[in-house]
């Protein structure tokens, strides 16, 4: 009766603990709008991350399991990575938000006129963009960040429900525990991804497309604040 009993429990906490962690898919819906990903990359990009997000509380578990470490030492542990991970994700928000007001900014057009001799006028554009610029690089930067940050992450429910398999000394249980909230936590992080990928395609107009990697920054940053102030 135990095995089917932790299923249930792993598989509803790692639904509503993701659900209810904006800070879970919210980055990767507003980077994937403001980078343009294509579904796809969009949605690979969110299950390695996920992976490695639950990943590391399980090598972590596991090693505690082993070593035989308390578990309050363990939630410790974890408290601490997620300390950092939400200082970590509330700079990058902040140092991207930064970068996208200034190429919002930089990027700004003005219209001349000019009037020829023979009476005729025509108008030009031009922007205070300069420099020639990679994007590419910049992309591939915000990814790693994105998967660190994601790395030293927590799951923190998972770490008790790893535990009382273990002082039963049934690996078994462990192995199931780990796997279905892991599947499930990708699986809520992928769905909610997907809806707000398709739905922020209906969103249009110059603003949004101008400012949309300093609105994705502020979205990230205010996502690391809630965690950090507001014990998201």
């Amino acid at each position: 009766m135990e095995s089917p009993v932790l299923l249930i429990t792993a598989v509803s906490l790692a639904f509503f603990h993701t659900l209810m962690g904006p800070d879970h898919y919210l980055p990767f819906i507003m980077l994937s709008r403001a980078q343009k990903w294509s579904y796809l990359k969009t949605l690979l990009i969110t299950i390695v991350c996920g992976f490695g997000h639950v990943l590391s509380s399980i090598v972590i578990g596991c090693i505690g399991i082993g070593a035989g470490i308390a578990i309050s030492r363990i939630e410790g542990l974890e408290g601490f990575r997620g300390d950092i991970a939400a200082w970590l994700l509330f700079g990058f928000g902040l140092a991207y938000m930064a970068w996208g007001i200034k190429k919002a900014l930089r990027g700004e057009t003005h219209s001349h006129s000019h009037v020829h001799a023979d009476g005729s006028r025509h108008e030009h554009t031009h922007s205070h963009e300069t420099g020639h610029v990679h994007p590419h690089e910049k992309r591939n930067t915000t990814i790693w960040w994105l998967f660190i940050i994601f790395l030293l992450g927590p799951c923190e429910p998972l770490i008790p429900l790893l535990m009382y398999p273990a002082a039963k000394a049934s690996l078994v249980q462990v192995g199931l525990v780990a796997g279905a909230f892991c599947l499930v936590t990708i699986v809520t992080m992928a769905g909610a991804v997907t809806m707000a990928y398709f739905g922020l395609k209906q969103v249009k107009g110059a603003f949004f497309e101008r400012y949309s990697h300093a609105l994705g920054g502020a979205v990230i940053t205010i996502s690391g604040a809630g965690i950090i102030f507001l014990g998201w």
